[in-house]
């Protein structure tokens, strides 16, 4: 059987936002990669699509850690993006709030974010 496809968000837990901006940041993130993997890879936008778009939504606990996920995934060549809140409403304006990972295969993803806790 062919590894299921996924996408991961780690959302930084020391911004303290609150659940409907968390929820806005994660769509952010689900969507930027979403879109980058149209242009950069088709296949596995598809298979992730095609599996009902599973997403997981885990927890850094500060920027330091976010971006050591980050160096993780591009190390292995996987498809991510880091949004940066405007700053209209909870957070300062510039704040990394999370990243996203994928779609990509589950085992390929948990190699960056296997040991990480559910937000």
């Amino acid at each position: 059987m062919a590894d299921e496809y996924k996408m991961v968000i780690v959302v930084r837990a020391d911004l303290g936002m609150s659940k409907g901006k968390t929820a806005a940041q994660v769509a952010h993130a689900a969507v930027n990669c979403a879109l980058a993997a149209r242009k950069k890879d088709p296949e596995a936008l598809e298979r992730w699509m095609s599996n009902a778009y599973p997403k997981i939504v885990l927890r850094a606990d500060d920027e330091t850690e976010l971006f050591e996920i980050k160096m993780t995934a591009d190390a292995l060549g996987l498809l991510n993006s880091v949004v940066t809140d405007a700053g209209r409403t909870e957070i300062a304006p510039g704040s990394v709030t999370c990243i996203g990972i994928g779609p990509d295969s589950s085992a390929r993803i948990d190699k960056v974010t296997g040991g990480l806790s559910m937000l």
